[in-house]
């Protein structure tokens, strides 16, 4: 067995970069919005509410559940706590 090296953390955990770098947005978005979330102060209760989930939904997010959440519910949760997503696109370094 060779000893393999990822650049990522997330290349070490799925078959494809493209799953890779899905992970890693998802993990991005994930950690702005518990950020954000815990910074309201409020109950778990309230703060879905706010994000029109449910409180377990909320706390599987805040919980990091990376694999309960696409891009598009994480889009979605973001524009409810009142963020904006801005998108920069570039090519890797080598």
């Amino acid at each position: 067995m060779a000893n393999e090296r990822s650049s990522s953390v997330w290349d070490a955990l799925v078959d494809s970069p493209e799953e890779a770098e899905n992970l890693r947005l998802r993990s991005k978005l994930m950690r702005v919005l518990t950020k954000t979330v815990r910074s309201w102060d409020l109950p778990q209760k309230d703060a879905a509410r706010q994000l029109h989930v449910t409180q377990p939904r909320l706390s599987e997010l805040l919980n990091g559940k990376i694999d309960k959440f696409s891009l598009d519910a994480l889009v979605n949760l973001l524009a409810c706590a009142n963020l904006e997503v801005d998108i920069t696109v570039k090519e890797k370094v080598a």
